[in-house]
């Protein structure tokens, strides 16, 4: 018999042409102490699914029943842990959890309802902070306190609505290991509604997709019949995992190509040339002249860093954000920059974008020093920054209409036509900005950025503020134009496959203050790329492992000596090798 059971259920809201069909004949049957992991995309209607079994939404059709009784209004057999740490922010640690404790167990002594706070705090890792204030905390010990206050109202089952998809990926990561120690301890009946598809094999029995909505329906099961206990370094070594993975993530990337827009092949760009700003600082280092000698070299030397430094200015003294960074980039490369929170990346793209300037050193692009921001350089921010007001049309125009001033205004609007299309946008170019999903709003960015033309781009975590999905569908579409274009490329990110998959090279930084290059790894996978194919190369493990290393080494402020960076290197270099004399044979 099942313990949690959704029959045939389907939720809309609203009437008449403002009416929005959400989900559509939901079936789901899930056993007592089973972990069930639900991925989707974006607006699909997760959360709508987990409101209804949490009995926070009323289905339209259909019924929702935990140990065959009807779910028709919230209860505490149901605990629920959002993405959001909805914490009080007037009570300690231990009050938050008293709160809800102390409604749900009346009946007990006073000392018992106290053993059994301490308890659950204890069990989440926070007996050092019970007495802590919510904004005394970080933002993963926040959602450590969630699970903890959920826990302790002892639910029949735990619903899990993407609690960890605002955290950094380090701190995401060890909560993952947390709530699958604290599942293996207490067994209870869990529905995990996520978009990570390794967090959810890390975590579930099963994983089931909630397809796109309107009208969303579950999509195929997937078994996860991978043993216990799980962790990320053990996974990446079995074959199973990476087979699993490369099905579901397959699976989920076919779903997303065929809800997207069409593009439309006919759209061709004019032949006009985009302007270039002066900085009004021609005279170049001696030594790069020097070394400039033929256009080869100059290619090879397209954008420099040589000695950059950035000090701010604290009552403490000067505090050295970036020290020494020297890189050299060919036109036309893609390079990823990748390290800890902190270490300084964003600031050398600020400094790249001539948003931020320079205390030492020098930024070289194309023969010219770069002193101010200008249009040669498009810069994608994790939030898109349109103009809410404006169409996306209009917000792309903007740009385009500076760049080109000698262009006619036909030709302007062929450019802006094109990029919009190229996203997939070719069908949503009047719409408003304020109307767009986030991830329609961060194409309009980069069909924007790469509507001027630019020297060079510059990606500040671009797809950071999107659930996976979405990330997915949008750096195959950034892969897609970008190989049209082939501008020079920087993108700041923390997101390991990311980070292989746009990359030429991937630039790994050492920790901050003081961060400097720690390691630099050549991807020699074949472009063109999409996740489906990156899985699919042999390589690809490799590569991953030896940034997961890299980033352990220097986790927690830790200076790694040079030695042990190289080890790592070496390390990657074997497993490949390793793998290509197993395919020989």
């Amino acid at each position: 018999m099942a313990f949690l059971e959704l029959k045939n259920v389907s939720k809309s809201y609203g009437t008449g042409d403002s009416r929005t069909d959400v989900l559509r004949g939901i079936n789901l049957s899930v056993k007592e102490g089973e972990f069930i992991a639900i991925v989707g995309f974006s607006g699909s209607g997760k959360t709508t699914l987990v409101s209804t079994i949490a009995g926070l939404a009323k289905p339209d059709q259909g019924e929702v029943t935990l140990k065959s009784k009807a779910i028709t209004e919230p209860g505490p057999d149901r605990g629920i842990v959002f993405q959001s740490y909805s914490l009080l922010p007037w009570l300690t640690v231990f009050g938050n959890i008293s709160l809800a404790v102390d409604e749900v167990f009346k009946s007990e002594s006073k000392q018992a309802r106290k053993e059994r706070v301490l308890r659950y705090i204890d069990m989440v890792g926070l007996s050092h902070a019970a007495d802590r204030l919510p904004a005394e905390l970080s933002g993963g010990m926040r959602q450590r306190v969630s699970v903890a206050r959920a826990l302790a109202m002892n639910p029949e089952i735990l619903l899990l609505d993407e609690p960890l998809s605002a955290l950094d990926a380090l701190t995401r990561s060890k909560l993952q290991g947390e709530i699958a120690r604290i599942w293996s301890e207490d067994k209870r009946t869990v529905v995990l509604i996520t978009n990570d598809v390794d967090e959810a094999i890390l975590l579930a029995d099963r994983i089931i997709p909630l397809m796109p909505g309107p009208n969303a329906t579950l999509g195929k099961e997937f078994k996860v019949d991978l043993p216990r206990p799980r962790d990320h370094a053990t996974l990446s070594e079995l074959d199973s995992f990476k087979h699993l993975r490369q099905e579901i993530t397959g699976y989920l990337t076919k779903v997303a190509a065929d809800r997207a827009a069409h593009t439309n092949e006919l759209l061709k760009l004019p032949n006009v040339t985009p302007i270039t700003l002066k900085s009004g600082r021609e005279r170049l280092p001696k030594a790069y002249v020097d070394a400039t000698v033929s256009q080869a070299r100059m290619d090879e030397r397209y954008l420099q860093f040589s000695q950059l430094h950035k000090v701010y200015p604290t009552p403490k003294g000067p505090l050295t954000v970036v020290e020494d960074f020297n890189l050299k980039v060919q036109k036309g490369e893609f390079i990823s920059l990748i390290g800890h929170s902190g270490c300084g990346k964003s600031t050398v793209l600020s400094m790249a974008a001539g948003l931020n300037e320079i205390s030492k050193g020098g930024i070289i692009l194309d023969g010219t020093h770069v002193t101010m921001a200008g249009p040669d350089r498009a810069v994608v921010f994790q939030a898109p920054s349109l103009f809410p007001w404006l169409t996306a049309r209009d917000n792309v125009g903007l740009g385009v209409d500076r760049v080109y001033p000698h262009a006619s205004k036909a030709e302007r609007n062929e450019i802006v036509e094109y990029y919009l299309d190229r996203v997939g946008l070719g069908d949503s170019m009047d719409k408003m900005a304020a109307d767009m999903s986030n991830g329609m709003r961060q194409r309009v960015g980069i069909a924007r950025a790469f509507a001027l033309s630019p020297k060079l781009l510059l990606l500040d975590e671009p797809f950071g503020m999107l659930d996976s999905l979405t990330r997915w569908e949008l750096q195959d579409v950034l892969m897609e134009v970008w190989s049209r274009t082939k501008v020079t490329a920087i993108c700041v990110t923390h997101d390991v496959d990311e980070a292989i998959l746009l990359a030429d090279r991937v630039v790994m930084m050492s920790n901050g203050p003081n961060a400097t290059i720690g390691n630099i790894m050549d991807v020699k996978l074949p472009r063109p790329r999409t996740r489906t194919t990156l899985l699919e190369h042999p390589d690809y493990y490799s590569y991953r492992e030896e940034l997961l290393e890299f980033l352990e080494a220097y986790e927690g402020g830790a200076n790694p000596s040079p030695e042990a960076l190289a080890a790592i290197t070496e390390k990657r270099a074997g497993r490949g090798a390793k793998v290509h004399t197993a395919d020989a044979a």
